[in-house]
């Protein structure tokens, strides 16, 4: 029997000695540290202790914004899009919480949690769900009427994504379309128009986040399991290895695809040809039975977000 803590909440939890602690709330972080107490319950609720999320929702934004601009964005586009995915994140992430707050305390990964662990209340989290919501209002008067109503459809696709788990081994499908939605924005508030190599760059990055979410979703199996939740890795079994590499080969051949229909100069490919190198690592270092590693993988991908961005960037910026 070992000891886990946040903040004043202790709870024993059962783990083989030598095994790796894979709560997701840490005691000693930059929250804990520099934010007032009354503030840490609602930083952790929307994940900004937890960044990766965020980078992974904004990195493959950030590369659409470029293509769309055939170039560099306007650095007023850039910061409207760079807060719509923090705070769409964050609101994603606060009704998870909600709807799963009752689950959350018999997972290892998600025992702490302010909502899980008592030290938010729901009518609280709800009212800070509402406040990122009028936030988000207001950033919808920088966009054209397309984009707007784009995001007006995000929004359940938001708060459904949470209850999926619950009926169907796919949740990471709609949390890859909802994550990624900020690409068909980027077109839609830049060109007016959403063409068909955004939509296949858009479905890549649908399949690429079911491919690394799911890598994720092999840390919660055993608890999934108990619980009587589902996921990708749950219908994967011990065959993830090869699902998840189709997706990601799937993945490289949307982004090849997409960049020949949208015209990308050829150092676009051999930066998509890299990405697929760093999945073959990848996929070469998973491991179903190491949890921890499962963690490592799924962080990695943020090199494949910056990647993604270098690509869009070589297409468009660098010469023939």
């Amino acid at each position: 029997m070992t000891f886990s803590s946040n903040s004043s909440h202790q709870r024993p939890v059962d783990r083989a000695p030598g095994t790796p602690d894979l709560a997701d709330m840490r005691p000693d972080d930059w929250v804990e540290r520099w934010l007032p107490r009354s503030w840490g319950p609602y930083a952790r609720l929307c994940r900004l202790d937890r960044p990766v999320g965020t980078w992974l929702t904004l990195l493959p934004c950030l590369a659409a914004l470029v293509q769309a601009a055939d170039g560099w964005p306007t650095l007023f586009r850039l910061v409207i899009f760079s807060l719509g995915a923090l705070l769409m994140r964050g609101i994603g992430c606060c009704f998870n919480d909600i709807f799963d707050r009752n689950f959350d305390s018999q997972v290892e990964r998600t025992r702490f949690r302010p909502l899980t662990s008592g030290q938010l209340s729901l009518k609280n989290a709800l009212w800070f769900v509402f406040a990122q919501l009028a936030v988000c209002a207001l950033l919808l008067l920088a966009l054209n009427n397309y984009s707007r109503w784009l995001a007006v459809a995000l929004v359940p696709i938001v708060i459904v994504y949470p209850l999926c788990k619950r009926f169907t081994y796919w949740p990471q499908v709609v949390l890859g379309i909802g994550f990624n939605w900020g690409m068909l924005m980027a077109w839609s508030d830049t060109q007016n128009s959403v063409p068909m190599g955004a939509i296949a760059l858009w479905l890549g990055a649908v399949l690429w986040q079911v491919g690394y979410d799911s890598v994720y979703a092999y840390v919660d199996l055993r608890d999934d399991l108990k619980l009587g939740l589902r996921s990708a890795a749950m219908r994967f079994g011990e065959n993830g290895r090869a699902w998840i590499g189709g997706f990601y080969a799937a993945t490289v051949i949307l982004w090849l695809w997409g960049g020949y229909d949208m015209g990308m100069n050829w150092p676009y490919y051999v930066v998509v040809a890299a990405i697929g190198a760093h999945f073959a690592w990848q996929i070469s270092v998973f491991d179903l039975g190491r949890p921890d590693r499962s963690f490592m993988l799924f962080r990695a991908n943020i090199t494949v977000g910056v990647m993604l961005i270098v690509a869009a960037l070589a297409g468009t910026v660098l010469p023939l």
